[in-house]
């Protein structure tokens, strides 16, 4: 069966988007690559710190309310059908809810071939990612460090703490079917 999406979790600054750009350059056919990140930068301004939409909270934290629940579930079908329409998909993805989240994705993808990627960095290297990057609330790398993979079920797993993206990447492609 060819692989349709490869899903990749990680907490923020543990270089899923990284790892993904590196995937698209090993993988032999093209894949599109989508993420929690594209799905935020598409939401209204006014669902931007709003409980009924995405709160980043000083700490780190980050709680969604149900404006968020239902684009998302929107979001999630929509990327669904453009697998099911052919196009190979990597997901970019912060499963804050850990198994909850993947379990919403389960259900979205249903009846294609999902290769689960779990990608974990050490908290105090994701940290300092983070700190260089400027563009994220400071906290969220730890806060989401084991978050994010707890209740989630993976086919493979990657630690980008020292790893070079593209041996990663190689890691992941030698299990994509297709």
């Amino acid at each position: 069966m060819t692989t349709n999406v490869i899903a990749l979790n990680g907490g923020s600054s543990a270089g899923t988007s990284t790892l993904a750009r590196a995937l698209q350059e090993t993988l032999t056919r093209p894949w599109l690559t989508f993420g929690v990140d594209t799905f935020a930068g598409a939401l209204p301004p006014a669902l931007m710190d709003s409980p009924d939409g995405l709160v980043l909270a000083p700490d780190g934290t980050v709680s969604v309310g149900p404006a968020f629940r239902a684009l998302e579930t929107a979001w999630l079908h929509g990327i669904a059908e453009m697998a099911r329409a052919g196009a190979g998909i990597i997901l970019d993805e912060v499963l804050l809810s850990g198994g909850a989240g993947q379990a919403r994705w389960r259900r979205a993808l249903d009846g294609l071939t999902v290769l689960w990627v779990g990608v974990h960095c050490d908290p105090a290297t994701a940290a300092a990612r983070e700190l260089a990057r400027g563009d994220r609330v400071v906290g969220m790398a730890t806060t989401q460090a084991a978050l994010v993979h707890r209740g989630v079920d993976y086919d493979v797993e990657v630690d980008t703490t020292s790893a070079d993206p593209a041996v990663c990447a190689r890691r992941i492609a030698a299990h994509v079917a297709g």
